[in-house]
Parts: structure tokens; sequence; C-alpha cells
């Protein structure tokens, strides 16, 4: 099976068209005088094709989308033949029948007027003689023009699609492009109808998803109003919807150019993608991003929050870092305690979590719980970095800043760390990981260590830093480097030696911490 028919429309895929009415305005139409005596209300009905027929038979040649010519000269006098006649155009779904009245028909005939109106099949009479050759070949031009336009639009939107996704593109990048094409906001949906990508002209966008609600409901039915989806999937399974919003052109291009997309975004998703992520990671990483960044003010992306499925209103949001956590582990346990964030990895491989929480849940158990699901034998120094809860959503790009911040900051810390660390437990370390890019620092710390540092001394370095970390205590110093008290206590004096210190004086024992602290924060 062809991707093409993965997504085909479930209804009978639509060609380039003409509109009743559209054909009604054009100037050789106009020629002769048209008036719409019955089917008004189907004027908006598709013109495929032109037939000229007078046969009172004329249903079953026909496959539906025509618009039938006929003077009525085999149905003069006959009100059964015209009442079948009607009948046998609606039955075949013809677009309209168009009547010459003249020596057959000098007024519109009342019979097939009716007959018409009650099937809403549009009825319209030419007052004034009409050579129906020139209405046929004006409207099957116009037809062929509008064909080999769609073909070579679609043959463009492939050719450009195709070789961003032989170049490695990401995914943004071909929604990029098939807005350009689309001239109007693209949403790439997962089935749940949550928004995984974006394209178009940002205020465009920013106006679909704050109405997104409604759309949602309407993408999932009747396609019309420049509303055209298409459905992702492939070997029998459906996973996303592409939709384009408010497509001005006709509903057949538009058609065309969705299924075309869907083929390309079928396509990369079956390779992988330039960056390995899902959409739906993809989705969460980009937000996420956007937020830490704060290169978009948070009220902006409110609505693409909420798109996306994240609950907003009278929320609590609770910015979480865990290092060296796998984005999937952290969906399990979300899902295993019940509750709704959005997960993304960060380029450091550490993955952010922001939770949106109920106004009169415990944030501080929860993160608790969560902590403690994360921890275990495999991984018994799980550690989640945890900003304070914030219930303004304009907050929340601060608090995955400084959750970001903790989880810089507990890296390479002390052993023994609790399971959820705040601002409020990285003390001084914070504070050196938020000032170690200062040359004055780094200075600092290559003066103070100079002496380890320059001699390579890597194993002392370490003693050094298990034996501050741990207070200066001695004899859990040795107990984590497996040596006995005298061989530490050798190493102790090694290191004052070259580094010309006291490590008793509690001053010159600081300085060398912070150093060391400062040192490590540059490295990592």
């Amino acid at each position: 099976m062809s991707l093409t028919s993965e997504f085909r429309h479930a209804s009978r895929p639509e060609e380039p068209a003409l509109s009743v009415r559209q054909v009604l305005t054009l100037e050789r139409v106009l020629a002769g005088e048209p008036e719409v005596v019955a089917g008004a209300d189907g004027l908006d009905r598709a013109v495929r094709w032109v037939h000229v027929a007078e046969a009172a038979d004329v249903g079953v040649m026909l496959t539906g989308g025509e618009m039938v010519l006929t003077t009525g000269v085999l149905l003069a006098g006959d009100e059964a033949k015209q009442a079948a006649y009607i009948q046998s155009l609606h039955r075949a779904e013809a677009a309209a029948v168009v009547l010459g009245l003249g020596r057959a028909f000098p007024t519109p005939p009342e019979v097939m007027r009716r007959a018409a109106e009650r099937c809403g099949l549009p009825l319209v009479v030419l007052h004034r003689p009409f050579p129906f050759a020139e209405l046929t070949e004006e409207v099957q031009s116009r037809l062929v023009r509008a064909k080999f336009a769609a073909v070579s639009l679609s043959e463009s939107v492939r050719t450009s699609l195709t070789a961003l996704i032989t170049s490695g593109a990401p995914l943004q990048r071909l929604l990029d492009e098939v807005a350009q094409h689309a001239g109007c906001p693209v949403v790439l949906t997962n089935l749940a109808h949550r928004v995984l990508a974006t394209a178009g002209e940002r205020s465009a966008v920013d106006d679909v998803l704050r109405d997104w609600e409604r759309i949602a409901r309407q993408a999932g039915g009747n396609e019309g109003d420049g509303w055209v989806r298409a459905e992702l999937g492939g070997r029998g399974e459906r996973w996303g919807r592409l939709l384009l919003c408010g497509y001005r052109g006709d509903s057949a291009t538009g058609r065309l150019l969705a299924d075309r997309a869907a083929e390309a975004l079928v396509l990369h998703r079956m390779l992988g993608g330039a960056s390995g992520r899902t959409w739906e990671e993809q989705s969460a990483h980009g937000l996420l991003t956007d937020l830490a960044s704060g290169t978009v003010p948070a009220r902006h992306l409110l609505p693409r929050a909420r798109a996306a499925g994240l609950p907003v209103n009278r929320r609590t949001f609770v910015p979480l870092v865990v290092p060296g956590a796998e984005p999937e582990r952290l969906d399990r346990v979300l899902r295993t305690l019940g509750l709704t964030g959005l997960v993304a990895e960060l380029a450091d491989g550490a993955t952010a979590v922001l939770l949106s929480l109920a106004r009169d849940q415990d944030a501080e158990a929860l993160t608790g719980r969560l902590a403690a699901r994360l921890r275990t034998p495999e991984l018994p120094d799980a550690v989640v970095a945890a900003a304070d809860p914030r219930t303004c959503w304009d907050d929340v790009p601060a608090g995955l800043r400084e959750a970001r911040h903790v989880a810089d900051a507990v890296a390479g810390a002390a052993l023994d760390r609790p399971a959820v660390v705040r601002l409020r437990d990285v003390h001084l370390r914070g504070l050196i990981r938020l000032l170690r890019d200062d040359p004055e620092v780094q200075s600092f710390a290559e003066r103070e260590l100079d002496g380890l540092l320059c001699g390579g001394e890597g194993e002392l370095l370490d003693v050094l830093r298990t034996y501050l970390a741990t207070g200066r205590n001695k004899s859990r110093t040795a107990q984590l480097h497996h040596v006995s008290r005298p061989a530490l206590y050798r190493r102790l004096e090694a290191i004052q030696a070259r580094l010309g210190i006291d490590l008793a004086d509690f001053e010159q024992a600081a300085s060398v911490h912070i150093a060391l602290l400062a040192h490590d924060a540059q490295q990592g």
C-alpha cells in the first residue's frame, strides 16, 4: 500500500473545481442572463465538468459533479418526463442543471422547478439565447488550468519536503515549508487533539491556539470553511493529524496540499527525524526551552501550553530538573502517580519537568513521592532539583531557571544527598556555580590550587575534595578512600605542603574549599 492511501480522505478524492456560483458569474454566462429558479442553497456545489445533454435519461451517464446544459426539447409537453429528468440528475449527484429558455420552454417549467426545489438541485434558466459550446469551453479550460496548477503545486511541495527530509531537517522546518505553501497556520496534533507543533505567521498561530478547544472539535468533524485535515499513520494505525487552519484556496488544492504534507510527515517520522526524539518529546522540549530561556514572554506561550494539553487555569506549577533521568522513565512515573506535566530532555542529559497540580494538592509531598519513585537499587543517588511552586504562569520561567541552577549546583556534590534538593539546600555551592565563569573567580581557584593542579596530583585533589566535603572528618575520609588513617595523614601532609596552607586553620581550609568548588564548577 502506498503512503498516499494511508491518509486519503474518507470521501471521494476531490479534483480542482469551480462552484456553481462561480460559473454563473463568468462573463460569457452573464451574457445569457442566468436566473436561479430553484435550489439556491446548492450554489456552492463543486462543478467538475460541464455536460451538454438532451436525453431524458442523462443521469445514467453522469459520475457526479457535472453541470448539465439542456434546452429540454425532449421534455416539452410531458410533465412526468420533466420530473423524472430532475430526479435522475439528483440521483447522479449532478452539480446543477442549466435550462436555455426558448422554443421548448419559453418560461421556467413549474414541474421542473418544484422537483428541483424539493431535492435541492440548483436549476438555472437562461433568458437569452446562449451558445452552450462557449460555456463548455470556458469552464473546461478553467478546470484544466486549475488541475495543472494543482499538479504543479503537488510536485513542488513533494520535491521541497523530500529535499528537507533527505537533508535531515527537523520537524519544524517541514511544517514551516508547508505553512509557506498553504499561506495559513498549520497545526500538528496527536489523536487526543493535543498540539505537538505549529507553523505559520505567529499572530495567526496564536489566534488559532487561543481558540483551540473549539477548533479541535471542528477538526474532528466535517471539514469546511478553509479547515483541511489529513490523518497521519502507517501500517493500519493512525497516530496524528495535520490541520490547515483557514486555508483560503479552493478545497481540492487544500486537500492535495494536506495529503502531500502528510506523506512527508509520515516518512519523516518513520525515518526517526533529525533529533531522534518523538514528536511529543520535541513538543515538550520546545515549550520548556522557550519558557526557561525567557526569549518569549510566558504569557505568549500560555495558549501553546494549553493546546499541548497542560492544565493552566487555577493551577500550581512545580518546575523540576532531574539529572541523568530518561524522559521515558519520568513519563512512566508521572502516570503511575497520576500527575500531569510536561517532560523534556535538556542538552546536558538532565530532564526538565513542569508539574501542573490542582491548588489543593500538596506540591512538596508529591515532589517527594516522585523523587522516592526515581530512587531504585540501580539509581540509589537519584536526585530531584526542585524550584519553589508557582501559582502564576508568568513566574514559571524563573522557576525553571531556579531548578536548573539547583541541579547544576548539586552536580558532583557531597555524598548522602537528599532525594529532593531546593535552592535553600545548595548554600555556598550554588553561589559558586553562579559565579564560575567570572575571570576573577577562575584566577582565584587556579591560584589557591596551583600546587596540586600544576603537578597533576589527581589523587590528592580527590582526597582534599572528600576531606572538605565531610567537614574535615578524617575517619570518614579514610573510610571512603579505603586507606588507613596513617596513610591518610601522609596524603593530607602532602596536600598542605604543596598548597602551603594549614588545613587545621578554618579560614585557610574555607579558602581552599571555595577554590575547589569553583574549580569543579568550571570543569563540569
